[in-house]
């Protein structure tokens, strides 16, 4: 098995690129495993972990309901913000500046091969993280990302996730806020849950701004403890 993530930070990227991107390095381990499967030979197959933070976006989900998002796509426009129907499970999300979304496009085979545990490990790695700012992140029962106050009239989701999985490859992951303009997310009904509110990180701690360099480093010291894994940046390990 090979534990070594290759990672990119992509920096400020168009959701369409970055998509496209995302599907080819999945082609690829996808593509890799076939390969050996019909040679009847065991290559390692790579990972990926992408970090990129995307302009004005907002995304639909296979199973979401195009009603939860609350404008057209005029006022969308208006607003600098693009809109997608793409191939993830969930509803619909936004994503733009000041959030920091991850993408893992890993060959599960490599580490295990269960998806709810793969979703709670994306899970975890945000708790964890949230606790080191003194944050208590919590899990809400049959609503897949981490949330802070559950149970409570005070509910707030502060990071969202989906993800797609073929042949045990992961792709698309999870959106963070972190010194996010929640504005947006009154466009729409966050991931199809009603009454509910959105937080961004800077908020919870009273900051104008959070070191988003610095929340990075902990989500992958944090991976790279759940997933065994050994994150690797140019050819050199983090």
């Amino acid at each position: 098995m090979n534990k070594k993530v290759l990672l990119e930070d992509l920096g400020q990227k168009d959701y369409q690129e970055t998509w496209d991107y995302q599907e080819f390095l999945f082609k690829g381990i996808v593509d890799a495993k076939i390969k050996n499967r019909r040679e009847e030979r065991n290559l390692p197959t790579p990972n990926h972990f992408l970090f990129v933070e995307h302009p004005h976006v907002f995304t639909l989900g296979k199973s979401g309901d195009m009603e939860n998002l609350l404008v057209d796509e005029g006022v969308l426009a208006e607003k600098g913000a693009k809109f997608y129907k793409i191939n993830r499970g969930g509803d619909i999300t936004y994503h733009g500046p000041g959030q920091i979304v991850g993408y893992p496009i890993l060959d599960l085979d490599n580490f295990f091969t269960d998806i709810h545990k793969y979703l709670r490990f994306l899970e975890e790695m945000v708790i964890l993280t949230l606790a080191e700012y003194g944050l208590k992140g919590e899990r809400s029962e049959g609503e897949t990302g981490v949330w802070l106050d559950v149970g409570t009239p005070f509910a707030r989701k502060i990071c969202a996730m989906g993800v797609r999985a073929s042949r045990w490859v992961t792709m698309h992951g999870f959106a963070f806020n972190i010194n996010a303009d929640l504005g947006y997310f009154d466009l729409m009904i966050p991931c199809g849950i009603k009454d509910k509110a959105v937080t961004s990180l800077n908020i919870e701690l009273g900051k104008e701004r959070v070191d988003m360099e610095e929340v990075k480093q902990k989500l992958l010291r944090h991976f790279e403890t759940l997933f065994e894994a050994e994150l690797i940046k140019k050819g050199i390990p983090i």
